[in-house]
C-alpha cells in the first residue's frame, strides 16, 4: 500500500513490501482490522498518513486515527505515553486529544495500538513560531503522575550504533567516536533553563491546528530532562530542513529565549544532530531508499558543514 492507497482492497500476489517501522503492510492491513473491530470502528476505507517508525492510519469512516507501534515496542511503555496524554488533556494543555472509546493500548499480534482524535489539515502550514507557546506551556507543567524516562541522547545514539546494519565499518567508528567527544564535552555543560517534562522531538511534523490553536501530538519521546534540548531541536530543524533563520528567530521571540546565544548550545545542536543521523542510520535497514541521505549527512559531518540543507526522511 502507498500513501493514500486505501486499506481493505485485495492486496497484489508480491512479496510483501515493509514498512519503515519494519512490518510489513499485509500485517498492518491485518493489526487494523481486527483493532478496529474491538474498538467498534469501520475500517474498510483508510489512509496510511505516516510510516517512518509506528504505522498512522486515519479511517475515512470515523474522525479517528489509528497509530500501530512496531513490534517489540513495550506496551507498557505505550501504555505511559496514553496515561500522559490523558493527563494533558484533564490540564487543558494543546495536545492532539486520544479518541474515546476503547481501553488503550490495545495490543493486536504483538502491536501496541492507539487511538487519536482525527483533526483535519487546514490551509495555513505551522511555523516555528506556533511551537513556541505549546512548548513553553510543556515546559512549565508541574511533574506528571506517570513513570517517564530521563532524557540520554547519547544513550540513544549508542542504541541505534549498535543496531545499525547498512554503514560500513569506517563510518560506524567515526560516528562511535564523535559521540565519546561529546559525551566528553556535554559533562562540561552548564544548563540555565530549569528541568522539566520536555517533548524530546518537537518540530513541525509533530503538530497540528485544532481551530484557532496549534497542539502538539506525537509523545513517543517525551522524559524529563533540559529545555534546551527541545529548542535546539526547533533550531536544528529550522536550519537544516530550509525553513531559514528568520524563521527560526521568530520561535526564539515568542518562547522567550534563544538557544543559539547559550553557551552550551554548539554541544547541544551536535549531539542532536547525531542522533538525527544515527536513528535513519538504525531505520535505514527498513527503508533502503533513505540510506543515501543518511551517507550524505555523515560526509556532511566529516567536512563539519553545519549549514549543509537536509532531505526529510
Amino acid at each position: 500500500m502507498t500513501l493514500g492507497t486505501p486499506v481493505g482492497q485485495p492486496w497484489p500476489m508480491t512479496a510483501p513490501a515493509p514498512l519503515h517501522g519494519g512490518f510489513e503492510k499485509s500485517e498492518m492491513y491485518d493489526v487494523l482490522e481486527r483493532a478496529c473491530a474491538v474498538a467498534g470502528l469501520d475500517s474498510s476505507e483508510s489512509d496510511l498518513l505516516r510510516g517512518h517508525t509506528n504505522a498512522v492510519v486515519r479511517l475515512r469512516r470515523a474522525p479517528v486515527v489509528v497509530k500501530i507501534a512496531r513490534k517489540g515496542t513495550p506496551p507498557v511503555k505505550v501504555g505511559h505515553t496514553v496515561a500522559f496524554v490523558r493527563w494533558l488533556m484533564s490540564q487543558g494543555f494543546p495536545t492532539v486529544p486520544l479518541h474515546t472509546g476503547p481501553e488503550q493500548p490495545m495490543v493486536v499480534n504483538g502491536h501496541a495500538v492507539t487511538f487519536w482524535t482525527y483533526l483535519p489539515p487546514t490551509a495555513a502550514s505551522i511555523t516555528a513560531a506556533d511551537l513556541a507557546e505549546p512548548l513553553k506551556a510543556l515546559h512549565r507543567l508541574p511533574p506528571a503522575p506517570v513513570p517517564l524516562p530521563r532524557l540520554d541522547n547519547i544513550a540513544a545514539i549508542r542504541t541505534s550504533l549498535a543496531a545499525t546494519r547498512t554503514l560500513p565499518d569506517a563510518d560506524l567508528a567515526f560516528l562511535a567516536r564523535v559521540a565519546d567527544q561529546l559525551e566528553h564535552a556535554l559533562s562540561g555543560v552548564a544548563f540555565v533553563l530549569p528541568e522539566a517534562v520536555i517533548q524530546g522531538d518537537p518540530q513541525h511534523r509533530n503538530a497540528l491546528r485544532d481551530r484557532n490553536r496549534t497542539v502538539l501530538c506525537d509523545w513517543d519521546t517525551i522524559a524529563y530532562g533540559q529545555p534546551e534540548w527541545d529548542l535546539t531541536t526547533v533550531e536544528v530543524h529550522c536550519r537544516r530542513f530550509g525553513y531559514g533563520q528568520p524563521h527560526y528567530a521568530s520561535f526564539a521571540d515568542t518562547y522567550g529565549f534563544d538557544v543559539t546565544a547559550w553557551s552550551g548550545y554548539p554541544v547541544l545542536r551536535d549531539i542532536r544532530e547525531l542522533r538525527m543521523i544515527t536513528t535513519n542510520a538504525r531505520k535505514a535497514h527498513h527503508a533502503p531508499g533513505t540510506i543515501a541521505e543518511v551517507r550524505r549527512r555523515i560526509a556532511g559531518l566529516r567536512e563539519s558543514e553545519g549549514d549543509l540543507a537536509w532531505s526529510i526522511l
